[in-house]
Order: structure tokens, then C-alpha cells, then sequence
């Protein structure tokens, strides 16, 4: 394990370690005006949600290492008290990328990167057409950060005065991530995209799990259970007793053998196949492991149990 000590580092190196670590970042496109119209728009990983009763987000734009000057994103903010927030997808990463260059106040980084402008309902900036998530900010709260050193953030928190939510990615009352298809930013030069498999869910549980040192020792210190593994089992609200008929496999069941059946995704014919044996701890103990990855914790509880006979 390297340990670091930011002080030993130079500033960019310091930042770039950061950002490498504090990943995947949501992208906040942020559109401002200034006192005179001019509209700018400039993308900050610098980002997240931190109330929602009122629902208050927050960027960073930093003060320039290079220049000393800030953001117009962030003056613009100070003049006017507004900004709109659009959510970047996969298909907008190259067009945020190119409206990140530090243009002057008076370029309209719509017009360089070839995004498209959106009206606003209650604010003056626009949002972005191409985001399917928009928010319409005000100015909540301002806070520097070290302000005699350049290249250091400064805290905006706004508060949001309306939601855009496209009709193509809101179903039941809700937003479907498998839809958004967004972009989150990582260290230096890095992207992710939150789509397709590197979506899951992990559901929380109803209750206070009995946790992973409640766990019987033979399934606690068990070589072939991750921690992953032991903690779905651990999520359970009392340890389950042995059902008996669990082990009574139905006529209708059959498999060819363990390894197949396993390998097929199959665990309660690897159970039956194992069940014609006296089966072996690590056999048990991986078809409780794949009724854990089918998310089934009771079937896999009740294989378990068969370990302590």
C-alpha cells in the first residue's frame, strides 16, 4: 500500500491523484449568463446532490493554477445568482470535452461544441437540449476555498427551482438508469459510461441485518465465500432454521452433473445431482453460491444449513 502525503506533491500530480481516486464523478454541465447575455457553458466533475428537502446540489469551479483567474462559470454565478445544470450522456462526452477550453467570456461554447439551447422556464441561462436531466439553479450559498492559492475550488451550492426530465427516460414516476446512458468522469484523461452490465442493483435490506459476525463459523470462515457473498447472507433478520423438505428435490428435477448444471446456471439440479451422494462442503457450498449470484439468499441459507447435518 503506497501511502501519500499531498504535501510532498506538486499540484497537478496532487489533483490528478485525486480525481484518479474520488471515481466515477457525475458530469455537470452548467450554463450560466453574464450581466451582459453572453451565455457560457462548461462542464464540472466537480459535482453531486446534497439535499433534497430543498433539493441543493453544489459545484466546484476552480480558480485557474494557470492563469489565477476563476471560472466564468463561477462569476457569472456571483453576478447573477443563476445557472442551469444538464447531466452529460455517452453521446455528448466529445462535445462537453471541446466546450471545457477556456474560450473568452464572449463565446458561446454552444455554438463551438454544437450542443443545442433550451429555453428555461424560471432562469435566464438555457439548458441543453441533448441532456435528458435538466435543472433550473439559483444561488443558495457561496463558499471559498483557500482563496490566496490558485488552482483551488470554490463551493457553490444551488438550490433547484425545476426539474427536465425527458419523457423517453422517465417510466412509472420515475427515472430508469438503464436509459440515461450517462457519463461520469474519472482521473486525467479517463471516462465511464453507466450502461448496460455495468448496471446492477444491490437492494438494501428491510431490516437491520444480522451482519457478517453473526454469521455461524462455518459459513464466516468459510475459503470459498467472498465478502460479497457472506454479507447477502448476512443481510437476513435472523438466522432461518433448516427446513427439511428443502432437501426433498421434486421427480421433475434432473442434471447431468454438478459441474454442468453449475456451469449452466442451474443450482437446484446441481443440488439434486449432489443430494445422491453424501455431497462435500465445497460442492454445497457452490450451488449455495449460485443461488446467491440468482439473488435467491433463502435457497442458499437452506444449502448451507445442510453443511452442519
Amino acid at each position: 500500500m503506497k501511502t501519500i502525503y499531498p504535501s510532498a506533491l506538486e499540484h497537478r500530480e496532487r489533483h490528478q491523484l485525486l480525481l484518479s481516486g474520488v471515481a466515477p464523478r457525475p458530469i455537470a454541465l452548467v450554463t450560466t449568463q453574464d450581466k451582459h447575455g453572453n451565455v457560457n457553458v462548461s462542464p464540472f466533475s466537480f459535482f453531486n446532490a446534497y439535499s433534497s428537502r430543498p433539493p441543493i446540489v453544489a459545484i466546484g469551479p476552480a480558480i485557474s493554477s494557470i492563469s489565477g483567474k476563476a471560472k466564468d462559470t463561477l462569476t457569472n454565478i456571483l453576478e447573477t445568482g443563476e445557472c442551469t445544470i444538464s447531466v452529460v450522456t455517452y453521446s455528448m462526452v466529445e462535445q462537453i470535452s471541446l466546450a471545457s477550453c477556456e474560450y473568452d467570456a464572449e463565446i458561446n461554447e454552444f455554438e463551438k461544441s454544437g450542443l443545442t439551447q433550451r429555453a428555461s422556464s424560471i432562469v435566464k441561462p438555457p439548458c441543453v437540449a441533448e441532456s435528458p436531466y435538466s435543472m433550473e439553479c439559483t444561488l443558495h450559498q457561496f463558499i471559498p476555498l483557500f482563496e490566496n492559492k490558485g488552482g483551488n475550488g470554490r463551493i457553490l451550492l444551488m438550490e433547484v427551482q425545476l426539474f427536465h426530465v425527458s419523457d423517453s427516460v422517465y417510466s412509472d414516476n420515475k427515472i430508469d438508469p438503464r436509459k440515461m446512458d450517462l457519463a461520469a468522469r474519472m482521473g486525467y484523461d479517463w471516462y465511464c459510461r453507466a450502461h448496460g452490465d455495468a448496471l446492477f442493483e444491490v437492494k438494501k435490506p428491510r431490516w437491520n441485518g444480522i451482519g457478517v459476525d453473526a454469521l455461524p463459523e462455518y459459513i464466516r470462515t468459510s475459503e470459498f465465500l467472498t465478502g460479497a457473498e457472506l454479507a447477502k447472507l448476512a443481510s437476513v433478520k435472523e438466522i432461518p432454521e433448516k427446513n427439511h423438505d428443502f432437501s426433498t428435490i421434486s421427480e421433475n428435477i434432473s442434471g447431468d452433473s454438478i459441474d454442468i448444471e453449475l456451469a449452466s446456471g442451474n443450482p437446484l439440479s446441481a443440488l439434486y445431482i449432489a443430494l445422491q451422494t453424501l455431497p462435500s462442503v465445497k460442492n454445497l457450498t457452490r450451488i449455495a453460491k449460485l443461488f446467491l449470484h440468482h439473488n435467491d439468499i433463502e435457497s442458499a441459507w437452506q444449502v448451507l444449513l445442510l453443511i452442519k447435518r
